[in-house]
C-alpha cells in the first residue's frame, strides 16, 4: 500500500502542472519523502535479516564456529533496525513527523541545577548525532559558574517530534555534588520542553463538493436592479459550518467570488487558531521545576539508576543513557501512550 501510494505521488510530481500550485507541490514533496523513508526503513530490515539467514546456513553447513562472532553482530545489527523499525510504527498523530524545539531550562539551585541542564543538552545532542539528525542551538546562556541557565535547540529530523514529546517535563537528578566542598548528595532538576515547528504558510484548498451555495435577492442600498435578481451569495461550508455571504455587487458571479475569498480567510483563520490552541496546550502542560513533579530521576548516588515515573522503565547503565542511549524510554513511553489511547 505504501509502494502504491508512493508510485502515484512520484508520477504525479512530473507532470507538466506540479509546480502550478507551490505550496502543494511542496506537501507532496514531502510527503513522498516520507514514504520513501519508510520503505528504506522496511528494506533495511529485511537486509538486515537475510544477512542473518546467510551466516546461520553458512555456520550450520560448515560447522564453522569462526561465524559465530559474525552470526551475533549480525542478530545485534537486525535486533536493533528492528526495534527501530517498530518504534516508528507508534508514531501515528498529525504532527508526530514534524520537525520541533527543545527547550532545557535549569530549576532552583543555582550551579548545581545549571550544570544538571547542561548535562541534559549533551545527552540529548549525542542522541540527534547517533540518530544523524541535523541540530543548532538558537539560544544558549551559559551559567555563573558551569552549565547553562537556558538553552533552545532546534532540530531537524525524521520524526523528531514523535520521538521527543517522550521527553517533555522534569528531569531530576541525584549525586554527590562536584561543587560541594564537603562532598554532599545534592538533589537537582530541569525542565525539558518539546515543541513542533508548524509551517508558517497554511495553504487553504476549498472542495466545492463540501460547500453548499445559495442564491437570494439582495436587499439594502443598491437601486431597483440589485432587489429585483437573486444576485446574493450564501455559501456554507459543511465540514466546518462556516458561512459566509455576499450581496454588495450586482453581479452574482463577482458575489460569489468575493464570498470565496471571505471562506477561504475564515477557513485560514481557523487554522491558525487550531495551531495556537496545540501551543497553548502545550504551554498549560508546563508544571513547577521542582519535587514531586519529575518525570524521571537520574541517580548516581548511592546506587546508579534512571527511572522513568511515567512507564515504570529502568536502567542502571547510568552513563550510556548520559551518552545519549535513550530510545528504551522513548519506545517505553510512546507504547504506554498507545495502551492509554486503545
Amino acid at each position: 500500500m505504501v509502494r502504491t501510494e508512493l508510485g502515484e505521488l512520484k508520477e504525479l510530481s512530473v507532470k507538466d502542472d506540479f509546480w502550478s500550485n507551490q505550496s502543494t507541490a511542496q506537501e507532496t514533496l514531502k510527503k513522498i519523502n516520507l514514504l520513501e523513508s519508510q520503505v528504506s526503513d522496511w528494506e533495511n530490515v529485511i537486509t538486515h535479516e537475510e544477512d542473518v539467514d546467510i551466516l546461520l546456513e553458512l555456520a550450520l553447513e560448515d560447522q564453522d564456529e569462526s561465524l559465530s562472532n559474525d552470526l551475533k553482530r549480525s542478530l545485534h545489527n537486525f535486533r536493533k533496525t528492528l526495534e527501530d523499525y517498530e518504534l516508528r510504527q507508534l508514531l501515528s498523530n498529525e504532527d508526530d513527523s514534524l520537525n520541533c524545539i527543545v527547550t532545557i531550562h535549569p530549576g532552583a539551585g543555582g550551579t548545581e541545577s545549571q550544570d544538571w541542564a547542561e548535562m541534559l543538552y549533551r545527552m540529548y545532542t549525542r542522541w540527534f548525532d547517533n540518530r544523524g539528525w541535523s541540530w543548532k542551538a538558537l539560544d544558549y546562556l551559559p551559567g555563573d559558574e558551569a552549565g547553562l541557565k537556558d538553552a533552545t535547540i532546534e532540530v531537524k529530523g525524521n520524526f523528531a517530534f514523535g520521538y521527543l514529546k517522550a521527553e517533555n517535563g522534569i528531569h531530576r537528578l541525584v549525586r554527590i555534588s562536584p561543587f560541594d566542598s564537603n562532598s554532599r548528595r545534592h538533589t537537582s532538576f530541569a525542565s525539558v520542553y518539546v515543541y513542533p515547528i508548524y509551517d508558517t504558510e497554511i495553504e487553504i484548498t476549498i472542495d466545492m463538493s463540501e460547500v453548499r451555495v445559495d442564491t437570494y435577492r439582495a436587499s439594502g442600498a443598491g437601486g431597483q436592479h440589485i432587489n429585483k435578481t437573486d444576485s446574493a451569495v450564501r455559501l456554507t461550508h459543511a465540514p466546518t459550518g462556516v458561512v459566509v455571504q455576499c450581496q454588495n455587487e450586482r453581479s452574482q458571479h463577482k458575489n460569489k467570488e468575493t464570498a470565496m475569498k471571505m471562506l477561504k480567510a475564515r477557513l485560514y483563520q481557523l487554522e491558525k487558531e487550531k495551531e495556537q490552541a496545540k501551543m497553548d496546550q502545550m504551554a498549560s502542560s508546563k508544571t513547577e521545576i521542582g519535587w514531586g513533579n519529575q518525570i524521571r530521576s537520574y541517580v548516581f548516588h548511592p546506587y546508579t539508576m534512571v527511572k522513568d515515573h511515567r512507564t515504570k522503565h529502568e536502567t542502571g547503565n547510568i552513563q550510556a543513557v548520559m551518552n545519549g542511549e535513550i530510545d528504551g524510554f522513548i519506545k517505553a513511553y510512546l507504547l504506554n501512550q498507545m495502551g492509554k489511547e486503545s
